[in-house]
Order: C-alpha cells, then sequence, then structure tokens
C-alpha cells in the first residue's frame, strides 16, 4: 500500500468502511506521518495521551477555520472563535459559563421529556411500517432538543438543521482539500445562522424566558465578560455539536443493530442492557471518527518528535478498535464490559454534550427496539459521505404491523 492508500479520507471506500484502513495503518505505521502534512494516530495509547496533553491544543486552528469560512468585509472574523478552538485560560472560562446546562443532574431531569419526543415521533410513523431512521428520528430529535435548550421557535428548527447540517459538512475542508461546493455551503450556513442568533438575542435581552440563551446572556450582564458576539458563537457551536454526534449514534446503532440480529434480540430480551448497548454503539461505530491538535510547542509522542506547530490526527474510529485495548474489536457485542472507549474524545476538549447525547442515544435505540417487532432494512441505505462525521442522509427501514 501507498502511502495514499494508508490514510486517505477522500477516498470513497474510506467512506464506506474506514476499518479496514485505521487496522492496517496501525499494524503497518501507528504513527503514520500523511503526505498531506499531517500525523495521524491509530493506538488508543497514543490517541488518549494526545488529547489529555496540554501541549497539544486547538487555538492554532483559528487560522484554518478564516480560510474555509473567510472573513466579514472589514476582514475581521466574522465571530471570536468559539470554544472549540481556545485552550485554557479562555476555554476554561468560556465553558464554565455554559457546561451548568449540561451536567449528568440537570440532563437527567431531561429524561422524561426527550421520551416524549421520541415516543411521538414513532407514534408518527409505526402504523406505517416503515420509516426513513434519519429523516423521522435520528435528525429531528437532537434538533427539537437543542432548539428547545436555547428557545429557538419551533417553525424555526426547520432551517435551523439545515444551516446545522451545511456547517458540520464544511468542517471537512479544515486541513484537507476539499469540494469548494460544500466549503460555500458552510460558509453561507454560518452567516446565516450568526445573522439569526443576532436577531433573536435582543429579543432574548429584553424579554428573558427560561431557556439556555437568556442564562448566557444573564452570565454575560453579570461580568463573566461573554460578549454578545460569544454569546453568538456559543450558539452555533451548541446547534452543530448538539446534534451531529447523536444523529450519527442513532443511525449507525441502528445499521449495527440490523446486521446483529442476535444482539438485537438480546436486547430485547433485556432492556436493562441498553446503557452497555449504547456504548458499544459508541465504539463500535464512532460518531465522530477523528478530531485533531497542533502542538503548541516541541513534543514527542511514542518517542516520535512532533516540532511545535505540527497538527497531529487522532483517530477515535480506530482507537476504539484497538485490539490492544479492547478483545476482538471488529465484534460487536452489547454487553461487552469494561468498555473504555472515547467516542467523545478525552482532556479539556471532551464533548461538551456528551452526556446529552449519550441519554438521547439510549431512549432513541432502546424504544426503537422495544415498540418496533421485526426490524429490517428497506432499501438501500445513503452514507453522508464525509469522514470525520460517520453517518448517513438516509437510512430506510421498515417493520411488522398489526394490518
Amino acid at each position: 500500500m501507498s502511502d495514499e492508500i494508508l490514510f486517505n479520507p477522500l477516498l470513497p471506500e474510506f467512506h464506506a468502511d474506514p476499518y479496514p484502513f485505521y487496522r492496517r495503518l496501525r499494524e503497518k505505521e501507528p504513527i503514520h506521518q500523511s503526505p498531506m502534512g499531517f500525523w495521524v494516530l491509530t493506538r488508543y495509547e497514543d490517541c488518549v495521551a494526545v488529547l489529555r496533553d496540554q501541549r497539544f491544543g486547538r487555538e492554532e486552528f483559528q487560522q484554518m477555520l478564516s480560510n474555509v469560512y473567510g472573513d466579514d468585509d472589514s476582514g475581521k472574523p466574522q465571530l471570536p472563535r468559539s470554544m472549540l478552538f481556545r485552550d485554557p485560560p479562555d476555554h476554561t472560562r468560556l465553558r464554565a459559563l455554559v457546561s451548568k446546562a449540561f451536567t449528568p443532574r440537570m440532563i437527567e431531569t431531561m429524561r422524561d421529556h426527550i421520551q416524549e419526543i421520541v415516543d411521538r415521533l414513532l407514534d408518527r410513523v409505526q402504523d406505517a411500517g416503515r420509516m426513513d431512521v434519519m429523516e423521522d428520528l435520528a435528525y429531528p430529535l437532537p434538533v427539537t432538543v437543542i432548539c428547545e435548550m436555547l428557545g429557538v421557535p419551533v417553525e424555526d428548527h426547520a432551517s435551523i438543521r439545515g444551516w446545522s447540517a451545511d456547517i458540520a459538512r464544511s468542517l471537512d475542508a479544515i486541513g484537507l482539500p476539499s469540494d469548494q461546493g460544500i466549503v460555500e455551503r458552510g460558509r453561507t450556513a454560518r452567516r446565516s445562522l450568526a445573522g439569526y442568533f443576532r436577531r433573536l438575542v435582543p429579543e432574548r435581552r429584553a424579554r428573558p424566558q427560561h431557556d439556555l440563551l437568556s442564562g448566557l446572556l444573564a452570565a454575560e450582564e453579570q461580568g463573566d465578560k461573554l460578549s454578545q458576539d460569544e454569546v453568538i458563537a456559543m450558539c452555533l457551536l451548541l446547534f452543530i455539536a448538539g446534534h451531529e454526534t447523536t444523529v450519527n449514534l442513532i443511525g449507525n446503532g441502528t445499521l449495527a443493530l440490523l446486521r446483529h440480529p442476535d444482539q438485537m434480540r438480546k436486547l430485547q430480551a433485556d432492556p436493562a442492557l441498553i446503557g452497555n448497548a449504547v456504548e458499544e454503539l459508541l465504539r463500535y461505530d464512532s460518531p465522530v471518527q477523528r478530531t485533531a491538535r497542533i502542538a503548541s510547542v516541541d513534543a514527542e509522542v511514542g518517542g516520535q518528535p512532533m516540532p511545535k506547530g505540527t497538527m497531529v490526527i487522532t483517530a477515535l474510529g480506530a482507537a476504539n478498535r484497538d485490539p490492544a485495548q479492547f478483545p476482538e474489536p471488529d465484534r460487536f457485542d452489547a454487553s461487552r464490559e469494561p468498555n473504555r472507549q472515547f467516542a467523545f474524545g478525552s482532556g479539556v476538549h471532551m464533548c461538551l454534550g456528551a452526556v446529552l447525547a449519550r441519554l438521547e442515544g439510549t431512549i432513541a435505540i432502546g424504544r426503537l427496539v422495544s415498540r418496533l417487532d421485526g426490524l429490517a432494512r428497506d432499501g438501500a441505505p445513503e452514507r453522508g459521505g464525509r469522514a470525520r462525521f460517520r453517518g448517513f442522509n438516509r437510512y430506510p427501514i421498515a417493520w411488522e404491523t398489526s394490518r
């Protein structure tokens, strides 16, 4: 295999099934210098080490982000960097302002309402005997939840969802050659979403509500130094990150269960296994396949020098299939224990919404397998065509009805 084949996330074959590529790369060259100019890590131990090492940060991605999304007419960035592209102490300050809404205790209070949303979505399709998992469940659930958290009116949910999806697709352009049409749609969507919140923020400031947006504005007014543009940048991040992982968890999880009917039956026979099953689904086909860091000082990984400015990709999907950490890593086992998967990353930038995504995925997949008998694929699924976020655009399924 050439270096290009060892890690080339632009290949259609890679999008279809990256795991054979990861396995070959981990066996051949686990710390791999790509011809594209960055390093790729595929061992669990190396990935965790980098993600927890604050010498590898995200500040330096700002220029790449500007190259993708462009600046305003004055030549300045359209919005300040979100906390996703800041390191401590700025990252610590910004995360503290929003993290209160995502604590396990706060998320647990949403359980009953999330189940109501899931049941309502399944009620709409149950008698039909078929649905598109993505269109009818995986997309509307997290978008509805995050819209409600931020106080976005229901009539605006569809627009928000479309903009968020276009921005998420464009993130593959950071550090990689990309389709300029996708980049331009992402740029347009980011401006549209930012413009939407610029219009909504004054309304919330004048008439605060019991929602996260009002809370962020109140924190700013109490001297926590969160500017209006920082509030808007935070909202953009929450919408993109707040739905992408859950969408792919539900879609990829449905695929895994349909491909492993013995595990589906095990879960149906013992619904208490759903927590273990979701952890295994996150490990087996990780919704976010990779994240990246840039060395802020000279460092090394596994004995390999990484000079300041080096970009390092931690392949989460590969690390979650590392046989040194997971026995029989290519086997899906809904009752696997222990399971120290890290599909949500690790370290200071670990996904803020991990608890919420787990809860949404647990309820959605649990209700799907308990309510619908004889689940089966109903036509060809369509992959999303992205390497960073692994998921589907459409996934039609069918089930038995009483008709």
